[in-house]
């Protein structure tokens, strides 16, 4: 209806133009939005005061000039004021209301997507948890908003690809070999020492036992240095089976899962180095080689090489980066915790330094969660001994409740999920306020059935009696969804879909107290049931948008 109203207000600054009422030809920049206060008209626009220094006329002259030439606009509007300052609020005829629900029902669940990215290549890597231990609560919310926004930019024209990127070199992998190694030992009747910084969970217990059964007592007497680097590399590769399986429970896939170890082992990472290097952004201090990184807006000069020749994880992050940018992506989006935000402006330096813009990078930074039940803090898993795992989380309330309770807040601020609000089937638990507005819809059509009735097709003779300021209120927030699609596909924001979603629920039930959709009168109840139709397809669509089911029955 945005769009709309911008025509008829160009048509209508083309007509004074061409009349001589205006002089200028230039179009500013001017907004079309909804007022802040009710009973201000639909949707306001300042146009005449951007058009006040172009025309050397006062706002409020150009406004009235505008709403003449405006009238009803064909029957499409019902009112239009000029309000101080020169604004313009404009308020549609019911008919255009109308004609526009009737766009949403012709839609169907194409109703809300775009082709605002234009087919834009866009990759989007989420969740990328070490392969050292399951997925804790945190890594599942960064797992449902990185799904998400996926979804979000799929439907607003984008080609996107999911990717997890595997962090499997480096010195927590053998700490992991060595924890494991160390358990094992203990088993097969040595007296080991616990590595101070080792995983003291249970699931580094299974894992030796798993190296028990397989093995036998093969690592006794090995050279340690293997051992830690086989059973290091054979427990991250189990405990990435065990997350491929968390993450397909929880309903999310990738296109491809990226290893660092094939990074390094394939040279690759070195060759990004060599390039920084012939470029003149490398340089060595006490043995290892550092990135001129503050020369690009960073901190600090960061190292890539370190002192015993190892990498860093800063080279494999620049090799990663600079391979997805060379893949021809238009834009990569990096789903991060929060703690990782220091990294953001080295990261930017390097794709600088490689002659890359740094802005085709964008991060979406995660705050962890605080998990409770009833207003008491939940501290520990059983089998971590350190943190809930996203699993526990899972066989507790399930996937939707836990997609939607990750998602029901901004990404970057801090969650508290409570367990058993979670569970609650009440108005309270706002999961359940939304899928039952759903589950209500499809009630009103099985009670229409039993009564021999059908929706009607969908004309303007069939909505013709949608006349009531509440059933268009609902159609105006329906006329919304578009625009919330591509915002959220703008900010990387997915909470607001969810918000959005929570506003249809609440304005559905409280239509749904007020008023039959199934009655006596033949008009109305075929009206009203192309009008809950449309409602619980916009629902349907935006729970699906943030992963969360939409069930018929509850």
């Amino acid at each position: 209806m945005k769009s709309r109203l911008r025509g008829l207000l160009l048509e209508a600054l083309a007509g004074a133009r061409e009349s001589g009422e205006l002089s200028g030809s230039e179009v500013p920049a001017f907004v079309v939005e909804v007022p802040r206060e009710q009973g201000h008209g639909d949707l306001a626009s300042n146009l005449a005061m951007t058009l006040a220094r172009i025309e050397r006329k006062a706002p409020a002259a150009i406004a009235a000039l505008l709403q003449r030439r405006l009238g009803d606009a064909g029957g499409r509007l019902e009112k239009v004021e000029v309000a101080g300052g020169g604004f313009l609020n404009l308020t549609f005829a019911p008919g255009a209301w109308r004609e526009r629900l009737l766009e949403i029902l012709g839609a169907g669940n194409d109703y809300g997507t775009s082709r605002v990215g234009a087919g834009k290549r866009i990759q989007v890597e989420f969740c990328s948890a070490n392969p050292t231990g399951p997925l804790h609560i945190g890594h599942g919310r960064g797992a449902a908003t990185g799904d998400a926004i996926a979804r979000v930019l799929e439907a607003a024209g984008y080609a996107v690809d999911r990717e997890y990127y595997i962090n499997d070199a480096g010195g927590q992998i053998e700490t992991l070999g060595a924890s494991v190694l160390a358990r094992y030992l203990v088993m097969c009747g040595i007296d080991e020492p616990f590595p101070e910084n080792g995983y003291p969970a249970e699931y580094v217990f299974d894992l030796a036992r798993e190296a028990l059964d397989q093995h036998g007592r093969r690592w006794v007497d090995a050279d340690r240095t293997r051992a830690v680097d086989d059973l290091g590399r054979e427990a991250a590769d189990k405990m990435l089976d065990l997350i491929r399986a968390d993450l397909a429970a929880f309903g999310v896939r990738f296109d491809r899962f990226t290893s660092e170890r094939d990074l390094q082992s394939s040279g690759r990472v070195q060759a990004a180095l060599d390039e920084l290097d012939r470029n003149g952004h490398l340089y060595t201090s006490d043995g290892a080689r550092f990135m001129r990184s503050s020369a690009f807006g960073d901190d600090k000069d960061r190292p890539v090489v370190k002192s015993d020749g190892g990498l860093t994880y800063f080279a494999s992050d620049i090799c990663y980066h600079r391979e997805k940018l060379l893949a021809g992506y238009d834009r990569i989006i990096d789903v991060w915790g929060a703690d990782h935000h220091g990294y953001i402006g080295r990261m930017r330096a390097s794709l600088s330094a490689l002659g890359m813009d740094p802005a085709r990078l964008r991060v979406v930074l995660v705050q962890m969660v605080s998990l409770s039940r009833d207003g008491v803090p939940v501290r520990m898993g059983k089998r971590t001994g350190e943190f809930i795992t996203l699993r526990d989380v899972l066989d507790e309330v399930g996937c939707d409740l836990a997609r939607f309770f990750f998602l029901s807040r901004k990404s970057d601020a801090h969650l508290d999920f409570d367990l058993e609000l979670a569970r609650r089937q009440t108005a309270e638990n706002p999961v359940f306020y939304i899928q039952y507005a759903y589950t209500r819809i499809a009630g009103i059509f099985r009670q229409a059935a039993e009564k021999g009735i059908e929706a009607p097709v969908a004309s303007a003779e069939a909505v013709a009696a949608l006349r009531h300021p509440d059933e268009l209120a609902l159609i105006r927030l329906l006329a919304e969804f578009p625009e919330i699609v591509e915002g959220t596909a703008e900010s990387l924001e997915p909470h607001r879909v969810v918000v959005y979603a929570q506003k249809v629920a609440g304005e559905f039930h409280r239509f749904y107290a007020k008023h039959r959709c199934v009655s006596d009168d033949v008009a109305l109840t075929g009206a009203r049931l192309l009008l809950v139709r449309a409602v619980g397809q916009v629902i349907g669509r935006a729970l699906a948008l943030v992963g969360v089911g939409a069930p018929e029955r509850m």
